[in-house]
């Protein structure tokens, strides 16, 4: 018999290591070793693999493809991550933080799930009664298909695939992959070797049996999901659900989707009866602070959806040598660069200014077309002038201080138009877009804040 050998993970990133070292050679954090013994598997044992039906070789023009069909949950927000709703046979892993309702939005799945099939939701943190309990708040005020949910209290994967064997089900839901562990292997609950032989088992119940797969996640202190690196490549789908736990806003975003884009995101808000989608455009701006300077509105696009966001500046002066430059949800280096552009195209005096940039509603920017409303931000917060309320600002800043083009600007116009909006400084543009708002060009920065009345 193969003697087992002792094998040192790193509990952060799931690197691996042949002897204990403080800092982990993969990710460079310390003390996360974790000591674990590896027993050589016998002969015939599958455990941690995924196992394909066997087949032969084809030409790819022989091969048919069609678009598979979509479970469309009736959750707007989840449908549009996942790309349209949940495909048969896929495998989808949630992370994120404790207590930021990722039980609840997967419960909420499952209710709406059960019109099309059984529901199998194995739960390896939590009894079956506690789950009912938030089944029922949950399911309060909605028709449900109660029959089609079945709820197991178990942490043995084998014997909760062999009840998924007999049931059949539609969806399977692991509460969560840490916590759930194979037999066949001799190493704790959570550790990679079982994280990863878990996940396999799921993945491998969902492509034999054409049902889908959810698993949740468990998150490190640095917002990563825990465990070996190789979980987020054997599934499909990968989501993080973000957000402040007490702020009643969530965020759900897609880093890995086979089946749609990783652009789209799902808003959120946590209310008694579970978590419920909002308006995102009217959430990131029913707080606007309308007659203070420093604020702009502009409208970016989250995969294909426009999102009508206010972008906050603070200009003040500088009590040290070195102007400081903060920003949140912001690219840094983009805002030093547009600084750079204000400062040498337009003459404004800002390396004795601290300043501080905030995309309010806690998104992230990585859209160009927001660059034009960080500037104006500035420049009003600087100047002590507000933008007007019902003005939308559009641009791409070059080094040069040109105004570029944005993408689908149509789209966003309309977006705008919905929310009250009456103008919209913009590029000039060949092709110009329908009326939606009343068009303000201009070919430059310095022009464009002129018609602010900024300088």
């Amino acid at each position: 018999m193969a003697k087992a050998k002792t094998i040192f993970f790193c509990s952060e990133c799931g690197g691996e290591s042949i002897r204990w070292v403080g800092k982990c050679p993969h990710c460079g954090a310390w003390n996360t070793m974790v000591e674990q013994k590896i027993e050589p598997e016998p002969k015939g044992n599958t455990a941690g693999r995924v196992q394909m039906s066997r087949s032969a070789p084809c030409q790819i023009d022989h091969i048919i493809a069609e678009e598979g069909k979509r479970y469309r949950l009736g959750i707007d927000e989840l449908d549009t991550v996942l790309g349209g709703g949940l495909t048969p046979g896929s495998s989808v892993l949630l992370g994120g933080e404790p207590g930021i309702g990722k039980s609840t939005l997967l419960l909420q799945a499952a209710v709406k799930m059960a019109a099309y099939g059984k529901v199998l939701y194995i739960s390896g943190e939590e009894a079956a009664e506690q789950i009912k309990l938030r089944y029922q708040r949950i399911s309060a005020d909605n028709e449900t298909h109660a029959d089609n949910i079945y709820l197991l209290a178990q942490t043995d994967i084998d014997s909760a695939l062999a009840e998924a064997e007999a049931l059949q089900p539609a969806l399977l839901i692991l509460d969560s992959v840490q916590a759930l562990f194979s037999p066949q292997l001799e190493s704790a609950a959570g550790s990679v070797s079982q994280v990863r032989a878990v996940a396999a088992a799921a993945i491998a119940f969902a492509r034999e049996h054409h049902a889908a797969v959810m698993l949740i996640g468990h998150v490190t202190k640095e917002g990563m999901l825990a465990g070996p690196r190789v979980l987020e490549h054997m599934v499909d789908t990968v989501l993080y659900f973000e957000g402040e736990r007490y702020n009643a806003l969530r965020l759900l975003r897609a880093v890995k989707n086979r089946f749609g884009s990783t652009n789209e995101i799902g808003v959120f808000e946590m209310a008694e009866s579970g978590l419920r989608p909002v308006e995102a455009s009217a959430y990131f701006l029913d707080q606007r602070h309308l007659s203070s300077p420093g604020s702009a509105v502009t409208c970016v696009l989250q995969g294909t959806r426009p999102l009508l966001i206010e972008v906050q500046a603070l200009v003040s002066p500088s009590a040290f040598g070195n102007p400081r430059r903060l920003s949140s949800g912001y690219d840094y280096n983009r805002l030093l660069l547009i600084i750079a552009v204000l400062e040498r195209k337009l003459k404004l005096r800002l390396n004795d200014k601290d300043i501080y940039i905030n995309i309010a509603g806690g998104l992230r920017l990585d859209d160009p077309a927001a660059d034009l409303a960080v500037a104006a931000a500035i420049a009003s917060s600087a100047a002590d002038v507000s933008v007007e309320q019902e003005l939308l600002l559009l641009g791409e800043i070059g080094l040069l201080g040109e105004l570029r083009g944005v993408t689908q600007e149509e789209r966003r116009l309309k977006e705008a138009a919905a929310f009250g909006f009456q103008k919209a400084v913009c590029p000039p543009a060949k092709n110009k877009p329908k009326g939606y708002l009343r068009r303000l060009e201009a070919a430059n920065l310095a022009e464009a804040l002129k018609i602010l009345g900024l300088i």
